[in-house]
């Protein structure tokens, strides 16, 4: 009996430097799970292209020379809403990336970042999660300048969500939240994008601290001393 070779991750990039492109896409081909599938210098041959291809995860520059790169990650998602969508800059200051994240990106990798880190990202958003820097959860985490109804403590919640966002907090990984539940993994995978858009909360550290707070999670409580 053969057994099926696992399928590999569909990769386009999307960058105005050709160096920068050549450089990546010679990267990822030594990565056995990973395959780029087309690439593009500019939001015009990025929209074209990918009306052709169907991609599992976009690697998006965002200063590209005639579009914000959070205007065309909305655009993408209009376009492909089943990639995800991976932002690849220069810059590591909090401003852009949450910025990036509050465009719809499920990711944020530094390109002077080691190449590994880009690989761990496409992994990571290619299972459903998201991948933030570390360091930059309480950016992500605090409130936008939206109107308050956007304020993660002014937010509801539905009856499935609250379950979705309690069994992550407990750490379990989406096929784990979608075995429990009687869902789809890709049901799981949009409770949670849901999730972190409406509460405007990127990383799983900050959706575990919410759900603590708000009760749905026995993570936060004290467990009461054996007698």
């Amino acid at each position: 009996m053969k057994v099926k070779s696992q399928a590999k991750i569909k990769v386009f990039l999307v960058d105005d430097h050709p160096a920068v492109r050549e450089g990546v896409r010679s990267f990822l081909t030594t990565q056995g799970s990973v395959a780029v599938v087309g690439e593009a210098a500019d939001d015009v041959e990025a929209l074209r292209k990918l009306k052709k291809v169907e991609p599992d995860v976009i690697i998006l520059d965002i200063n590209l020379p005639a579009l914000d790169g959070g205007e065309l990650a909305r655009r993408l998602r209009q376009v492909v809403p089943h990639a995800k969508l991976i932002a690849f800059s220069i810059h590591s200051t909090p401003e852009y990336v949450v910025r990036m994240a509050r465009s719809g990106v499920h990711g944020y990798v530094v390109k002077d970042a080691p190449a590994a880190k880009l690989v761990e990202a496409i992994r990571q958003v290619y299972g459903g999660g998201l991948y933030f820097p570390s360091d930059m959860s309480d950016a992500i985490l605090a409130p936008g300048s939206n109107p308050s109804s956007n304020q993660p403590g002014q937010v509801v919640l539905t009856a499935r969500e609250r379950e979705v966002l309690g069994l992550l907090a407990e750490g379990l990984a989406n096929k784990e939240v979608a075995r429990k539940l009687g869902i789809s993994v890709r049901t799981a995978e949009t409770h949670r994008e849901h999730l972190s858009r409406k509460l405007n909360i990127m990383t799983v550290a900050g959706l575990t601290k919410y759900a603590i707070q708000q009760g749905l999670t026995s993570l936060g409580t004290t467990p009461s001393p054996e007698k």
